[in-house]
């Protein structure tokens, strides 16, 4: 008897999170990698990362519209993916609180999707907007970061990061539609 395609599907889901698991696992225990990525987690806490960059970005241009849109964006995202999406799939986390050596707080919520990744792809698309295609490695590669730390302290799935990059994404281009309607982009 073959397997239905949603198990197909789960398996594959399974099969693609426990690769990534064994890659990642050949950088655990490594200082610097170990250094790095629970920093990168730590300041995707609250979005803490893209909160300063939005500051940051406000007082060098004098755009505090942006500051301000990107503030009520992120937070507006984070309320889709916390209080909804995460609702909705109530996926288990491969640990409770991540690894215990990286002294993270206990999430409240779901695994699946990552709200960090989340967040991350949300902020950077609207960051690279607002600086210009120049600015994409920059902004790509600290949301890159902050999306691949969740998986190496074990607080994710490879698949919630991936899940919370697509969420993020679709919520940018909605987010960017009404910049647009308020005269922010």
């Amino acid at each position: 008897m073959s397997a239905t395609p949603a198990a197909s599907f789960l398996s594959a889901v399974n099969s693609f999170d426990e690769t990534v698991d064994r890659a990642l696992d050949q950088l655990r225990g490594h200082p610097f990698a170990d250094g790095f990525f629970s920093a990168a987690t730590r300041s995707g806490e609250f979005s803490a990362i893209w909160h300063v960059a939005g500051l940051a970005r406000g007082l060098a241009t004098g755009r505090v519209d942006q500051t301000v849109a990107l503030a009520v964006g992120i937070g507006a995202e984070s309320l889709i993916v916390n209080q909804g999406i995460k609702r909705i799939f109530r996926r288990q986390r491969p640990t409770p609180a991540g690894e215990e050596r990286f002294g993270l707080r206990t999430p409240m919520t779901s695994s699946f999707p990552s709200g960090h990744a989340s967040a991350a792809a949300f902020a950077a698309i609207t960051l690279i907007r607002w600086h210009g295609v120049r600015s994409a490695p920059l902004w790509g590669t600290v949301a890159a970061a902050v999306a691949i730390s969740r998986p190496y302290v074990r607080v994710h799935h490879a698949s919630d990061v991936v899940g919370g990059v697509v969420v993020g994404a679709v919520l940018a281009r909605v987010a960017r539609q009404i910049y647009r309607r308020l005269g922010i982009e």
